[in-house]
């Protein structure tokens, strides 16, 4: 754009004068742009300025309806603003990097003016408006350029993450997290809780962009927790600030072609040397999440006395290989195989055959998480929804018009202020539960919750789609975020144990929770 003192004043009637193909102005929200040389060069041709209603006219409308506020903001589009006019404002406009949404249902409750939350206090404000201020700066720019080259998230990201603690936040509160300055220091370690999680995780997910997203060391949150729970002291004061300091990195290995939710029927096996002071490993695990940039890999396997999981470091024998998925390969997902690798016995997290446990306990955190990113991705659609139903003209009329449009938002809200209720919830037994509590309670209903989550997520994405129209299968333009989340949800719903699974096992513990007496 021209600078300020460039930039001319002008009446609509002195706009209108400019009509013609050699000389050709219109109007964009109070905005004069001359476009009489970029008309040729428009993606969608000449002739749509050639129009009675645009040509020397307002032409805010038509802009809106088939672009997004952002193309004015790029500069060979600013450069075209020569004025703008006399007596009126611009009334549209980007947020700010770090600010809220104003759009209904585009932030949770406990962030929307006038209303209420027992559950966040002070802490989690200021840790929110610290982490919207970091993941709009630094995180989302790097989340556009790399979903869409597939180059794994940048290492100025991992280590500005780093130096604010985020790695170790997203673990979780913990013993991890004593004596670090978190976020420059707007929460302390010690008052820091699984609210405070919950804020790291959906101002994360914001940048909307899934595969990256679990790029940016989604290996760690669950492949570091098994380390840190049942691992050894030497090696937890090891690998613990590697990994969160983001100088190496970990994934969590147990899906293979042969078994996925299924972890008792996994064939890794793991067999001790002759001197008994080695595990001897072989096998493959597939779409494991950060496995072709990862140095140390969480693996469940097959031994004599059960099935146990041990950690293990990249080393000979091991081999990664990237599986192209219908997200992108910043995830990093990949197939490993193990071929005779050497491994010291005090890499065996938890007790030897008591692997079970180490990974069921250490679901239940991945699940929830999964809840929590899911969540706020439902919300994002929620506000693409929203904004084109207000912007976009159908038989003559707004899209909002029409009550089977609004029929699906509503169904879209619903779906997604229940999610987040469900959340909270568990949220607070999790922050009034011990660690053992938690898998010994909480593995039903945050399985029934990640059904719930991602049969909503889905049901949403295709009410975006049929919104949206062909723009919602188009991977760029207006639609561009529900194309992206309709070909990605799928994910959600798989990773980390499928639906049905996940159900089964929510209804199961229900029955043996059964009392006895109880009859109709």
């Amino acid at each position: 754009m021209a600078s300020s003192k460039d930039l001319k004043v002008f009446t609509r009637q002195e706009v209108a004068k400019h009509n013609k193909p050699d000389d050709l102005w219109i109007i964009v929200d109070s905005k004069v742009y001359n476009i009489t040389r970029f008309k040729d060069l428009h993606p969608g041709g000449a002739s749509v300025f050639a129009e009675e209603d645009i040509a020397g006219q307002d032409a805010t409308e038509a802009f809106y309806g088939l672009h997004r506020h952002e193309v004015l903001l790029r500069p060979q589009y600013t450069r075209l603003q020569i004025g703008y006019i006399e007596g009126e404002e611009s009334v549209i406009y980007s947020r700010e990097p770090g600010m809220l949404s104003d759009v209904p249902y585009a932030e949770p409750t406990w962030l929307s003016a006038g209303y209420y939350s027992p559950y966040f206090k002070e802490s989690h404000r200021r840790l929110q408006a610290a982490m919207r201020e970091f993941v709009d700066k630094v995180i989302t720019p790097d989340a556009l350029l790399h979903e869409e080259d597939g180059k794994r998230p940048s290492a100025h990201v991992i280590t500005a993450m780093a130096e604010l603690n985020i790695h170790a936040m997203r673990i979780g509160p913990g013993k991890h997290l004593k004596g670090l300055t978190l976020m420059g220091g707007v929460v302390s370690p010690e008052e820091f809780d699984y609210f405070h999680e919950l804020v790291c995780i959906q101002e994360i997910s914001r940048c909307g962009q899934r595969g990256y997203g679990d790029g940016l060391q989604s290996g760690a949150v669950i492949g570091l927790p098994p380390v840190m729970n049942f691992g050894s002291p030497e090696l937890k004061s090891k690998i613990i600030p590697e990994v969160l300091s983001g100088k190496k990195f970990i994934c969590l290995a147990i899906s293979e072609a042969f078994s996925g939710s299924d972890v008792t029927g996994l064939q890794t096996r793991a067999t001790k040397s002759s001197d008994g002071k080695y595990w001897i490993i072989n096998g493959t695990k597939k779409w494991i999440t950060n496995g072709t940039f990862a140095d140390y890999f969480t693996v469940g396997c097959k031994t004599d006395t059960g099935f146990t999981v041990v950690l293990v470091e990249r080393s000979e024998g091991v081999e990664t290989k990237p599986i192209k998925t219908s997200y992108s390969s910043s995830a990093g997902t990949a197939y490993v195989t193990f071929e005779n690798v050497k491994v010291p016995i005090e890499n065996t997290l938890g007790p030897e055959g008591g692997g079970i446990f180490v990974i069921l306990s250490n679901f239940n955190h991945e699940r929830w998480v999964m809840c929590a990113s899911s969540a706020r991705g439902q919300r994002l659609i929620v506000e693409e929804c929203l904004k084109w139903i207000n912007q976009r003209k159908a038989f003559g009329k707004p899209l909002s018009s029409l009550a089977v449009v609004r029929s699906k938002i509503a169904a879209m809200i619903s779906r997604t202020e229940s999610i987040q209720n469900w959340l909270e919830n568990l949220t607070m037994q999790m922050c009034n539960m011990s660690y053992k509590e938690q898998a010994q309670k909480l593995a039903g209903p945050i399985g029934l919750l990640k059904m719930y989550t991602t049969r909503c997520a889905q049901e949403t994405a295709t009410d975006a789609v049929q919104i949206f129209g062909g723009r919602g299968i188009t991977k760029t333009g207006m639609g561009q975020y529900i194309e992206h989340y309709h070909r990605t949800i799928p994910f959600d719903a798989v990773l980390g144990g499928a639906e049905d699974v996940l159900g089964d096992l929510g209804v199961r513990q229900a029955i043996r929770q059964m009392p006895k007496y109880a009859r109709l």
